[in-house]
C-alpha cells in the first residue's frame, strides 16, 4: 500500500488543494494534519520510514491525546477537526472523507467496533458503541451516543441517537477527496 495518495487526500481535506507549499505549511502549523501525516506514514512499505513514523505517531498520540491505532482501516480524506481527545478502537473501519471532531470515541468492549461509510460528519463528544453500521452521507450531532445502525443520508442526534431527518445530511463534509470506484 502506498501511503502518499492517502496523505494527499488528507491534505486536500484541510487545504482544498494539494501543493508542496501547502503540505509544508500544514505539516508545520496544523496539528491535526501533522498527526494524520505520521499516522499514514506509519504504514509505509520502507521499514526505516515506518519505524520513524511509528515513533512520531506514538509521540504525537500522547501529546495531542489522540488514540488512533496505525492498524485501523481508514479511507481517503481523513479530517480531524481539532487535535485533541479522539479514541478509536483498532477494529473500526472508517470510510472516505470522514470528519472526526474532538472528544469522539469509536469503541467496542467485545467484538468489532463501528463501520463508518463515506462522507460522514461526526460531531463533538460523540460515542459510537460496539459494531454499528453508519451509512454514507451521515451527520451525527454533538453529544450523541450511537448504539444502533444509521441509514445513509440521515442526520441523527441524542442519547441514544435517533434520526432527525434525511435532509442534506453530510453537508458539513467540505473539500471531499474524489474517490474513484474500484
Amino acid at each position: 500500500m502506498s501511503c502518499w495518495p492517502y496523505i494527499q487526500s488528507d491534505l486536500y481535506r484541510y487545504a482544498g488543494k494539494v501543493s508542496v507549499y501547502l503540505f509544508l505549511k500544514h505539516l508545520v502549523r496544523n496539528k491535526s494534519f501533522k498527526y494524520s501525516f505520521w499516522l499514514r506514514l506509519a504504514r509505509h512499505h520502507n521499514g526505516l520510514v515506518r519505524s520513524i513514523a511509528k515513533l512520531m505517531h506514538r509521540h504525537l498520540s500522547g501529546k495531542y491525546l489522540l488514540e488512533i491505532p496505525v492498524s485501523t482501516e481508514i479511507g481517503y480524506g481523513l479530517y480531524i477537526g481539532h487535535h485533541m481527545c479522539v479514541v478509536i478502537n483498532e477494529t473500526a473501519k472508517i470510510g472516505n472523507n470522514v470528519n472526526l471532531s474532538q472528544f469522539t470515541t469509536i469503541g467496542s468492549n467485545e467484538g468489532n467496533a463501528a463501520v463508518i461509510g463515506d462522507n460522514v460528519y461526526i460531531g463533538p463528544s460523540v460515542c459510537l458503541v460496539e459494531n454499528v453500521q453508519i451509512g454514507n452521507d451521515v451527520t451525527i450531532g454533538a453529544g450523541s451516543v450511537v448504539t444502533r445502525d444509521i441509514a445513509s443520508q440521515a442526520t441523527v442526534a441524542g442519547v441514544p441517537a435517533k434520526v432527525l431527518n434525511f435532509n442534506n445530511a453530510g453537508r458539513f463534509v467540505q473539500n471531499r477527496w474524489p474517490v474513484k470506484p474500484a
